[in-house]
């Protein structure tokens, strides 16, 4: 029997429910096509943890993330509910955050694709999405200027406030997240746009140094270093021009909200945030949608479930190692596009009839089972 793989699944609050269950579904159905042993635990985190449990993550829920090989996460968030709790009680901190930093969850992806079907969703003029999109935004998670001391706000002899936020890296922190995107490179077109301001930064400065040398530990894979904000011009004049975009902290997190607009919709956009190796070609990660709640919605079934789907894809290929089931629900979800199924959030004006939730996450499980 193939070996048996632990995951805890947390669907949250708001929409989560609704696509995490067609998230697991789609797992039930790589584990009977590729008969691959999946435990897949179900618990309660954010609002629907308070509720159950009166804490965001109480530390049952916490014990079963550690004993599982992967974290796929929905969503936590509920802004009509923010008022009844301290701050540091809400979900995002509690259960989210502590997560992060629980499991040193350093590295975080977000892949963007645009699906041909779906370019009518897409902001660009169509000559700029001629030759597709499809990047991989890999970014560091847990250094930076978001994290780097001193961080304060003082006050001045004359009354007035000075703040002072720290960009601060190591080598050892470029390297690892470096590490992380020539891997990832490695998997897909062999190409890595490093992003830095080495320019006028000292940490730039470094990150590109840094980044440099470890290159040379990836002879296959082509590295070029471009200052962040021509990248963030160039994904808008040239998009297919990226296949992997490594970014420190702050670039990353602007860069990879600018390219997601280019997908057409918050609904197809899964990520990762990864930590330590547990293995020569795997690591531990939480997998969770790019969007939020969506309370508007809640409870409607018309959310788009693709975005955690794809989370759940890439829990399969860099969390447990089955390159070969990704690629399945992969070509399952293209099948199930290319058919003309969309949901609402992208659905084509010519199109009348959206599909919904669990139509959607059937459709793809169909076409996993069906596949050769």
């Amino acid at each position: 029997m193939s070996k048996s793989f632990r995951i805890a699944a947390l669907a949250g609050d708001g929409i989560g429910p609704e696509v995490m269950r067609e998230a697991i579904a789609v797992l039930r159905a790589v584990e009977t096509k590729f008969s691959t042993p999946l435990e897949i635990t179900e618990a309660a985190v954010g609002w629907a943890g308070i509720d159950a449990h009166g804490h965001a993550l109480c530390d049952e829920v916490l014990e079963i993330c550690k004993s599982s090989d992967a974290i796929l996460f929905g969503s936590v968030g509920l802004p009509d509910r923010d008022a009844t709790v301290p701050k540091e009680q809400r979900p995002e901190r509690a259960a989210l955050l502590r997560l992060r930093k629980e499991f040193s969850l350093y590295a975080n992806l977000r892949p963007v694709r645009l699906y041909p079907e779906l370019v009518h969703a897409c902001p660009l003029r169509p000559e700029r999405i001629a030759k597709g999109v499809d990047v991989l935004v890999v970014r560091e998670l847990t250094g930076g200027l978001y994290f780097g001391q001193p961080k304060q706000t003082t006050e001045l002899p004359d009354g007035q406030k000075r703040a002072v936020d720290s960009m601060v890296y190591s080598t050892h922190e470029v390297e690892r997240i470096a590490h992380v995107a020539f891997r990832a490179a490695r998997l897909r077109r062999k190409h890595v746009t490093s992003t830095d301001k080495a320019n006028v930064l000292e940490s730039g400065l470094l990150w590109r140094e840094v980044v440099t040398e470890v290159a040379k530990q990836y002879p296959d894979v082509t590295l070029e270093h471009m200052l962040a904000d021509n990248a963030a011009m160039q994904l808008i004049l040239n998009p297919a021009r990226f296949d992997v975009l490594l970014c420190e902290n702050t670039f990353g997190d602007m860069l990879s909200d600018e390219a997601a607009a280019l997908a057409g919709s918050l609904g197809m956009l899964p990520s990762a945030s990864l930590g330590a190796s547990t293995g020569a070609s795997t690591t531990f990660g939480l997998y969770e949608p790019a969007g939020g709640t969506a309370p508007d919605i809640a409870g409607k079934g018309i959310a788009n479930p693709l975005a955690q789907i794809l989370s759940a894809t890439l829990l399969l290929r860099y969390s447990l190692g089955l390159e070969s089931a990704a690629t399945a629900v992969e070509k399952a979800i293209e099948k199930v596009i290319a058919s003309g199924m969309q949901t609402r959030d992208v659905c084509a004006p010519n199109n009348p009839s959206p599909v919904g939730t669990r139509q959607i996450g059937q459709a793809i499980v169909e076409a996993i089972l069906a596949g050769h």
